[in-house]
């Protein structure tokens, strides 16, 4: 019994996750679930209005997937061969002056 449980468990999160991809808009539990983040993180990703959303009533805040998308996009962190093609980059532009 403990089996299909686990497997109706299962399954019912990959139908969500499923859900969540052809969704334009998210709720904030949406956001929490679609980023594997806690809710807690989510509030505050919008109290400090680190990434955009959307307030329609005043009451129910709304996520958009390519905000979402965009912000992942936005905090990304430059592995060292692109750091060091950087400088390689700047170094050569400062030695030909």
């Amino acid at each position: 019994m403990d089996f299909i449980q686990n497997e109706l468990k299962e399954i019912k999160g990959l139908l969500l996750k499923q859900t969540l991809q052809q969704k334009q808009f998210f709720t904030l539990e949406e956001a929490s679930e679609y980023l594997s983040v806690s809710m807690s993180c989510i509030y505050k990703m919008t109290s400090g209005n680190k990434i955009n959303f959307y307030n329609p009533g005043g009451k129910k805040k709304y996520i958009r997937k390519d905000d979402i998308e965009a912000w992942i996009y936005s905090k990304k962190i430059p592995s060292t061969d692109e750091l060091n093609q950087e400088q390689e980059n700047y170094l050569s532009k400062d030695s030909s002056l």
